[in-house]
Protein backbone atom coordinates (compact mmCIF):
# COMPACT_ATOMS: atom_id res chain seq x y z
CA UNK A 1 0.00 0.00 0.00
CA UNK A 2 1.34 3.27 -0.84
CA UNK A 3 1.84 5.74 2.52
CA UNK A 4 0.11 9.13 2.18
CA UNK A 5 2.46 11.91 1.05
CA UNK A 6 2.18 14.90 3.18
CA UNK A 7 2.09 18.02 0.67
CA UNK A 8 4.56 19.95 2.48
CA UNK A 9 7.12 17.93 2.33
CA UNK A 10 7.28 18.45 -2.04
CA UNK A 11 7.60 22.11 -0.97
CA UNK A 12 11.19 23.29 -1.11
CA UNK A 13 13.05 24.13 2.24
CA UNK A 14 12.56 27.56 4.03
CA UNK A 15 16.64 27.24 3.69
CA UNK A 16 16.72 28.93 0.73
CA UNK A 17 15.09 31.93 1.76
CA UNK A 18 13.03 34.05 -1.00
CA UNK A 19 13.84 32.32 -3.75
CA UNK A 20 11.78 28.70 -1.76
CA UNK A 21 9.00 30.83 -0.90
CA UNK A 22 8.75 32.02 -4.42
CA UNK A 23 9.22 28.60 -5.96
CA UNK A 24 6.32 27.65 -3.00
CA UNK A 25 4.14 30.30 -4.62
CA UNK A 26 4.46 29.36 -8.12
CA UNK A 27 4.43 25.30 -7.25
CA UNK A 28 1.02 23.93 -8.41
CA UNK A 29 0.50 20.05 -7.85
CA UNK A 30 -0.93 18.39 -11.21
CA UNK A 31 -4.01 15.87 -11.10
CA UNK A 32 -5.67 14.35 -13.76
CA UNK A 33 -9.86 14.08 -13.07
CA UNK A 34 -12.39 13.00 -15.72
CA UNK A 35 -9.96 13.26 -18.49
CA UNK A 36 -9.15 16.82 -17.70
CA UNK A 37 -5.90 18.62 -16.23
CA UNK A 38 -6.13 20.29 -12.82
CA UNK A 39 -3.70 22.21 -10.84
CA UNK A 40 -4.31 22.85 -6.61
CA UNK A 41 -1.88 25.17 -4.84
CA UNK A 42 0.55 23.32 -2.54
CA UNK A 43 -0.76 25.52 0.41
CA UNK A 44 -4.17 24.12 -0.12
CA UNK A 45 -3.84 20.20 -0.14
CA UNK A 46 -2.81 18.74 2.66
CA UNK A 47 -1.86 15.24 2.22
CA UNK A 48 -2.12 12.76 -0.95
CA UNK A 49 -2.83 9.29 -0.69
CA UNK A 50 -3.64 6.05 -2.57
CA UNK A 51 -8.02 5.10 -2.38
CA UNK A 52 -9.23 3.02 0.48
CA UNK A 53 -11.84 2.06 1.46
CA UNK A 54 -14.62 4.78 0.84
CA UNK A 55 -17.95 4.33 2.75
CA UNK A 56 -20.92 5.55 0.36
CA UNK A 57 -23.37 7.80 2.42
CA UNK A 58 -26.91 7.40 0.68
CA UNK A 59 -29.59 10.29 -0.44
CA UNK A 60 -26.30 12.39 -1.26
CA UNK A 61 -25.82 13.78 -5.13
CA UNK A 62 -24.18 11.71 -7.64
CA UNK A 63 -20.41 13.60 -6.91
CA UNK A 64 -20.31 12.72 -3.63
CA UNK A 65 -18.53 9.58 -3.52
CA UNK A 66 -18.40 9.23 0.68
CA UNK A 67 -16.26 9.48 3.66
CA UNK A 68 -12.60 8.14 4.55
CA UNK A 69 -11.28 7.72 7.68
CA UNK A 70 -7.67 8.99 7.62
CA UNK A 71 -6.13 7.96 11.34
CA UNK A 72 -9.06 9.13 13.12
CA UNK A 73 -10.39 11.70 11.43
CA UNK A 74 -13.63 11.34 8.99
CA UNK A 75 -13.49 13.29 5.47
CA UNK A 76 -16.05 13.92 3.07
CA UNK A 77 -14.70 13.03 -0.53
CA UNK A 78 -16.03 14.86 -3.49
CA UNK A 79 -15.67 13.18 -7.26
CA UNK A 80 -13.88 16.26 -9.07
CA UNK A 81 -14.43 14.53 -12.43
CA UNK A 82 -18.14 14.25 -11.30
CA UNK A 83 -18.43 17.16 -9.70
CA UNK A 84 -17.38 19.48 -12.30
CA UNK A 85 -17.65 17.63 -15.49
CA UNK A 86 -20.54 15.23 -14.65
CA UNK A 87 -18.58 11.87 -15.40
CA UNK A 88 -17.04 9.69 -12.91
CA UNK A 89 -13.02 9.40 -12.34
CA UNK A 90 -11.56 6.03 -14.13
CA UNK A 91 -10.51 4.49 -11.09
CA UNK A 92 -7.61 2.13 -11.30
CA UNK A 93 -4.25 2.05 -9.18
CA UNK A 94 -3.14 5.00 -9.68
CA UNK A 95 -6.65 7.29 -8.05
CA UNK A 96 -5.67 9.17 -5.50
CA UNK A 97 -7.42 11.10 -2.57
CA UNK A 98 -6.23 14.87 -1.57
CA UNK A 99 -7.39 15.83 1.68
CA UNK A 100 -8.17 19.41 1.40
CA UNK A 101 -5.61 21.79 3.69
CA UNK A 102 -6.77 21.81 7.63
CA UNK A 103 -7.15 25.71 7.08
CA UNK A 104 -10.49 25.43 5.32
CA UNK A 105 -12.42 23.92 7.95
CA UNK A 106 -14.19 21.70 6.08
CA UNK A 107 -12.54 18.31 6.06
CA UNK A 108 -13.25 17.55 2.82
CA UNK A 109 -10.69 15.55 0.21
CA UNK A 110 -11.08 15.66 -3.92
CA UNK A 111 -11.15 11.92 -5.94
CA UNK A 112 -8.99 12.81 -8.30
CA UNK A 113 -7.48 9.74 -11.26
CA UNK A 114 -4.14 10.10 -11.11
CA UNK A 115 -1.76 12.43 -9.48
CA UNK A 116 0.76 14.20 -12.33
CA UNK A 117 3.50 15.69 -9.51
CA UNK A 118 4.72 19.23 -9.49
CA UNK A 119 3.97 22.38 -12.26
CA UNK A 120 5.24 25.81 -11.75
CA UNK A 121 3.17 28.64 -13.50
CA UNK A 122 6.93 29.48 -15.11
CA UNK A 123 6.57 26.80 -16.87
CA UNK A 124 2.72 27.39 -17.93
CA UNK A 125 1.72 29.75 -20.71
CA UNK A 126 -1.49 31.99 -19.20
CA UNK A 127 -4.76 31.12 -20.90
CA UNK A 128 -7.33 34.12 -21.84
CA UNK A 129 -10.03 31.85 -21.68
CA UNK A 130 -12.53 32.76 -19.43
CA UNK A 131 -13.20 30.02 -15.95
CA UNK A 132 -16.46 27.92 -16.36
CA UNK A 133 -16.62 27.88 -13.18
CA UNK A 134 -16.70 30.38 -10.05
CA UNK A 135 -13.70 27.95 -8.70
CA UNK A 136 -11.25 27.74 -11.15
CA UNK A 137 -8.97 31.03 -10.48
CA UNK A 138 -6.91 30.71 -14.21
CA UNK A 139 -6.53 28.63 -17.61
CA UNK A 140 -2.90 27.28 -18.34
CA UNK A 141 -1.43 25.95 -21.15
CA UNK A 142 1.70 23.25 -21.06
CA UNK A 143 4.50 23.22 -23.49
CA UNK A 144 2.55 21.10 -25.50
CA UNK A 145 -0.86 22.42 -25.50
CA UNK A 146 -2.60 20.44 -23.09
CA UNK A 147 -5.21 23.07 -21.23
CA UNK A 148 -5.08 23.20 -17.15
CA UNK A 149 -7.52 24.70 -15.10
CA UNK A 150 -5.99 26.26 -11.66
CA UNK A 151 -8.81 25.33 -8.69
CA UNK A 152 -8.92 27.76 -6.33
CA UNK A 153 -9.88 25.67 -3.08
CA UNK A 154 -10.42 28.98 -1.02
CA UNK A 155 -13.51 29.50 -3.84
CA UNK A 156 -14.05 25.70 -4.37
CA UNK A 157 -15.44 25.47 -0.04
CA UNK A 158 -17.17 28.39 -0.38
CA UNK A 159 -19.20 27.60 -3.16
CA UNK A 160 -23.02 26.33 -2.50
CA UNK A 161 -23.08 23.37 -4.87
CA UNK A 162 -19.75 22.09 -3.01
CA UNK A 163 -21.39 22.68 0.20
CA UNK A 164 -24.28 20.93 -0.74
CA UNK A 165 -24.19 17.19 -0.90
CA UNK A 166 -27.22 15.83 0.02
CA UNK A 167 -30.00 15.16 -2.20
Amino acid sequence: MTQPTNVHELQPSPAGGDAAAEATQAARLGVLAGGSYWLLRLDEAQEVMAVTSITPVPLTKHWFRGIVNVRGNLYSVVDLARFALGQGAMLSGDARIVVLADRFRVSAALLVEKMLGLRTVQSLQADPSPPEFPWVCAHWRDVDGRAWREISITELVRHNDFLQAGL
